[in-house]
């Protein structure tokens, strides 16, 4: 796959080498993920987080990360609040950025984005990106990369392409998704994912020890990417989010887990974090 060959090749690799970035998402979002993603972080095979700037824990989250600079970390773009009774919004002032917020003066929520995508101003989008990045750069942080959190790009190639000027300009690295942008940000000679990346919360939390496993085993060549969301379902959590707590704690057993590191071990699976890629994309 040619693909495979020339980001694995960008990336000093053989082209039949099996790449895997485990980032975990979401830190900052409240306490019981911020500690669950730290022990892992400290503990586990997870190899870089996203921090979610607008988050009521994201100062919790950049107190970490100025103690560990060793750790790579991300911008976790945010214009989604998930729920009805924990919200967040903007770091910019709401006046400047009408299109971002709803009547409460919140993000739209998860179940509003086609509203929400419909109406958005990209000028909006891009003020309200760049704080969340100068907010981070200005705490004395050196991010890797930017992804995103909950936004469904499909056919939003402006958004995409907004992401990507970002990214070239502040020196980052992009999480890429679906096939046709994948293969139009290798054509410009960039390392991507060669593989649309996983989204833990799409696996069955009650059998994912045995998922996750598989889809190791299963890894093909090239750089695979894997968007995992740890949490401790603990009081906090459960009250954030009742339904789906579990979700993040499956995520957090797993990569704690000895039999993780051993399936790694016993399929020579290479795992990265996206310095690796952010240093082919300064050079280009």
């Amino acid at each position: 796959m040619s693909s495979d060959s020339q980001t694995n090749r960008l990336l000093g690799y053989p082209a039949d080498k099996r790449l895997l970035i485990i980032n975990a998402d979401d830190f900052g979002m409240c306490h019981a993920v911020n500690e669950a993603i730290t022990g892992l972080l400290l503990n586990g095979i997870v190899q870089s987080t996203t921090l979610m700037v607008p988050c009521p824990w994201a100062l919790h989250g950049m107190h970490f990360l100025t103690d560990h600079p060793e750790i790579p970390f991300g911008v976790h773009l945010t214009v989604i609040s998930d729920w009805e009774d924990y919200r967040w919004g903007p770091i910019t002032s709401r006046d400047k950025v009408p299109t971002l917020v709803n009547k409460e003066g919140y993000f739209y929520n998860f179940d509003d984005m086609p509203k929400f995508l419909a109406q958005v101003s990209l000028d909006e989008l891009e003020m309200e990106f760049r704080a969340q990045i100068e907010t981070v750069l200005r705490a004395g942080l050196k991010p890797t990369h930017l992804d995103w959190h909950s936004l469904r790009l499909n056919g939003r190639t402006n958004i995409l392409r907004l992401m990507l000027k970002l990214a070239r300009e502040y020196g980052l690295a992009l999480r890429v998704a679906g096939r046709s942008w994948i293969e139009e940000v290798q054509s410009l000679g960039l390392p991507t994912n060669d593989h649309d990346f996983l989204d833990s919360y799409l696996l069955d939390p009650a059998d994912k020890f045995a998922s996750f496993a598989r889809l190791l085993r299963e890894l093909p060549a090239g750089l695979n990417e894997w968007a995992v969301h740890p949490g401790l379902a603990n009081a906090e959590l459960r009250a954030i989010d009742p339904d789906s707590a579990h979700f993040r704690q499956a995520d957090y057993d797993f990569l704690l887990s000895p039999q993780a590191p051993d399936v790694i071990d016993q399929e020579g699976i290479v795992l990265l974090d996206y310095r690796a890629l952010q240093d082919v994309w300064k050079q280009k």
